[in-house]
């Protein structure tokens, strides 16, 4: 924001005086006249001290003068301010006062010392002089008016918000605001009053006030300066007002070149319309100016970084390295890694940072910190790292840069330990470093980890806008959600915020409380805040396990209503709830409507296709990302894969299976080889998956692996191979975590009708404690979800269901459906509980 305060002379005019009494005509008035050399008075020789940069020498020599005048005292107290020390022209200033009654302080001293006043911050004092000249001045001059809105604009935007250790109250100026009471006091106003409103309602955020003075002064008829013009263009970029922005540029160009072609105000200009989104107009001024400073070019890089157009960004900045009369500054550097950061180019990244080494001999920490970032955002965590571990000088941003940047990437005990290790260095956690950490518990689900940093937080007083959803957020995914659900409701419902009610129904879904997730979102309805792309993600999932797929509809028409349907993530969850609610044509319909997919919607939908038995779908989709330049991450594969599992793709699977490792260098995981192991063993191949399995070593030693091959073993009636494996697996679950392996194995003996080992499984299960728990389905019928379990009775119609079930078994097994002649349906006996 530019300074709307008058510019203080180096000197205040000497005080009138008295004219010389007229002068008697000369006899010899013909010869030439005699040139007299001025001697240059005292206040003439302490300015131009000042003005050569040494108020400090001036203040010797002024120590030295007897009994200083009061424009003596004036031009120490502006040769302090104009040199950039202000608060020794306060301390002098306090010395001046003292001096009365010898001296008196004039509108100059006034005027300079609140200046200074306002370039320390110092509302104190600010106010004291304030009450010293009007215990002083019955009517002070326009100037002194113009410095006192001046020193109150700054000090009191600098408190906008008072920060008690991270604790903010926020300052209501609706009901006292000084600047406003100072400028209506004003008998006068000049254009520098009116541009000093309107920076103050602009700096307290209060747009439409400052849009509202703007017009008055016109009105007043009151001629704006080119810094009126940059005090009011924020104003409309933050109301978005599109047609006031047009109006009032309108105006700027009818008043004329002088006012079109000044760089502040084509700054602000080409800033204004970035904001709004108007990048031809913001370019059109851009591209018309005269000359270009570096700030110019920075606003034009800047407003296409800020609004997602890094292309363009960097093609700005190639043409400045081309500029040799254009200085670069941190500014510069930061938009251009900003620009990069979004691109995701690490090999521009590189170029871009041997760049800035060579140009920079000292790198700045605030440009070294976005180095840091623009390596994390490119996937080069380690790189991240080695630059700030060579870092000389670290700020609270490069630790918290740093630690963001291990939490977003998964390393969560490193961002922990740096946090740590962050402290042990002297430097205070901050709110960001707060959210980092719970971030970190979220992904952890360490209740402890989640317990110590708030419990950080409530002894050291910390706390910030947002801080109670993070908290919540925490607690559900930690397990703990009637913690999380106190914290939500120690809240009064009407100040709750859409990411504190978000962070509710999402942390209720994850814990399984279906019913209360959809509660809470209809009391967020009630409450009349909106939902946005975040809650109709959270809840989706909810309809999945309550079989109820009228709720996925009513939301699928709600986010179509409000514009959130062509959002990634809501196109992503639509495909997930309807692919799961065995509607895929629904699913297939959102995916081809989505406008912009990500390797999350390619998943979701590859795995929606696989497990309706549709394979070629999903294999032809998994091909065409290539095309469309998405690259398939982990879970992409372990997508691919199982439909390949599905649908005893055994060739095809191992050729995704080897493409991943060497094209795409990704490490296969736990569950790419359960999904090897379960592909080879679906079509038969148990003995191929045993020794894949094998050949594994300890990395194969997983439970879910082994269960898989167990369930092969099953399948195809390798009685043997099932024993070996069985016994593996009970080796491996020494914490007795499944028990549901031990209920296979035994139906395997039921199956070979060997009781012995049947009963000698039971008894182990017994001895340990272990029930299996009994599987649950749902079914919406009608509007109504029925409910199913294993050997459920409790179904009003359950007689007539096990009637038909009998039925459908009889005409199925006279059709020579093998599996069913191995079924449980017929009097053979089953381990089920």
């Amino acid at each position: 924001m530019a300074s709307s305060s008058v510019p203080l002379p180096l000197s205040p005019p000497p005080p009138t005086a008295t004219p010389p009494p007229p002068q008697l005509p000369q006899i010899h008035s013909l010869s030439p006249p005699i040139p007299k050399l001025k001697t240059p008075t005292i206040r003439s020789r302490l300015s131009k001290i000042c003005q050569g940069g040494r108020p400090h020498l001036a203040r010797q020599l002024f120590d030295s003068i007897t009994r200083p005048t009061t424009v003596i005292w004036n031009t120490i107290i502006i040769g302090f301010v104009c040199n950039n020390f202000p608060y020794e022209a306060i301390l002098l200033y306090s010395q001046m006062k003292k001096s009365s009654p010898y001296t008196s302080c004039d509108n100059y001293t006034y005027s300079s010392v609140l200046k200074a006043c306002a370039e320390t911050r110092n509302l104190r004092i600010g106010k004291a002089v304030h009450c010293h000249f009007i215990r002083c001045f019955s009517n002070p001059s326009r100037f002194v008016y113009n410095s006192l809105l001046n020193m109150y604009s700054t000090c009191l935007s600098s408190l906008d918000a008072e920060m008690v250790g991270l604790k903010y109250v926020e300052v209501d100026y609706s009901k006292y605001d000084l600047v406003r009471k100072v400028f209506d006091t004003m008998r006068r106003r000049n254009v520098v009053a009116w541009n000093t409103i309107v920076s103050w309602y602009v700096k307290t955020e209060r747009y439409v006030e400052a849009v509202r003075q703007f017009r008055m002064m016109l009105r007043m008829g009151i001629r704006p300066s080119t810094i009126s013009f940059v005090n009011v263009f924020p104003a409309l970029s933050s109301l978005g007002d599109y047609k006031s922005a047009d109006v009032v540029y309108g105006l700027l160009v009818k008043l004329g070149s002088e006012y079109v072609n000044d760089l502040f105000v084509a700054s602000s200009a080409i800033f204004m319309y970035a904001e709004l989104g108007c990048f031809d107009f913001a370019r059109k001024i851009f591209d018309n100016c005269l000359e270009r400073n570096t700030e110019v070019w920075n606003t034009m890089i800047g407003g296409y970084v800020q609004n997602n157009h890094p292309v363009e960004a960097i093609e700005l900045f190639v043409q400045v390295l081309e500029l040799d009369e254009i200085v670069f500054d941190d500014v510069t550097f930061l938009s251009a890694l900003s620009a990069v950061s979004q691109l995701q180019e690490l090999d521009l990244g590189q170029q871009l940072h041997a760049y800035i080494l060579k140009n920079f001999v000292a790198l700045p920490v605030i440009v070294l910190n976005a180095v840091i970032v623009m390596y994390s955002r490119c996937n080069s965590i380690h790189t991240s790292f080695k630059i700030f571990e060579k870092m000389q000088e670290r700020d609270v941003v490069s630790w918290n840069t740093m630690i963001s940047t291990f939490v977003q990437n998964g390393l969560d005990d490193e961002g922990l330990m740096l946090v740590y290790e962050m402290q042990k260095q002297g430097f205070m956690i901050d709110s960001v470093t707060v959210t980092a950490l719970l971030s970190a518990a979220s992904n952890l689900r360490n209740q402890d980890v989640g317990k110590q940093i708030h419990a950080y937080l409530l002894r050291h007083g910390i706390h910030f806008e947002g801080m109670e959803s993070y908290l919540i957020d925490m607690y559900a995914k930690s397990g703990l959600i009637k913690t999380a659900r106190q914290i939500y409701e120690k809240n009064d419902s009407g100040d709750r915020d859409q990411a504190t009610w978000n962070a509710m129904i999402a942390g209720y879904t994850q814990n399984g409380l279906l019913e209360e997730a959809f509660v809470a979102f209809r009391q967020m309805l009630e409450h009349n805040v909106t939902p946005n792309v975040v809650t109709i993600a959270s809840v989706l999932p909810a309809c999945n396990p309550m079989g109820n797929i009228e709720l996925g509809k009513q939301l699928h028409g709600f986010s179509i209503r409000y514009l959130l349907d062509q959002n990634v993530f809501v196109g992503t969850s639509l495909i997930d709830m309807y692919s799961k609610s065995g509607v895929i044509n629904y699913a297939a319909n959102v995916f081809a409507k989505i406008p912009e997919k990500n390797s999350v919607t390619y998943t979701t939908m590859i795995l929606g296709f696989g497990q309706h038995g549709m394979s070629e779908r999903a294999l032809s989709l998994f091909r065409s990302m290539k095309g469309c330049g998405i690259e398939p991450d982990a879970i992409t594969f372990v997508a691919v894969l199982s439909a390949c599992s599905y649908a005893g793709l055994v060739d095809e699977g191992l050729q995704i299976f080897d493409l991943m490792q060497q094209e795409y260098k990704i490490q296969p995981s736990t569950e790419h080889y359960c999904c090897v192991a379960d592909m080879l063993g679906r079509v038969g191949k148990v003995v191929e998956a045993y020794e894949f399995v094998k050949e594994l070593g300890e990395e194969g030693n997983v439970l879910e692996i082994w269960g898989s091959l167990l369930g092969s073993c099953r399948l195809h009636g390798h009685s043997e191979l099932a024993e070996v494996v069985a016994k593996k697996l009970l080796e491996m679950d020494t914490r007795n975590s499944m028990p549901g392996y031990h209920v296979l194995l035994s139906n395997i003996y039921a199956e070979e009708g060997n009781w012995e080992n049947v009963d000698k499984v039971r008894k182990e299960m017994r001895e340990r404690g272990l029930r299996k728990e009994v599987g649950c389905s749902w079914i919406d019928v009608g509007g109504y979800v029925n409910r199913f379990a294993s050997k459920d009775q409790e179904h009003p119609q359950s007689h007539e269901i096990y009637e038909m079930l009998e039925r459908l078994a009889m005409e199925m097994r006279n059709a020579g459906n093998k599996t069913i002649q191995n079924s449980n349906v017929d009097a053979t006996p089953r381990f089920d509980e």
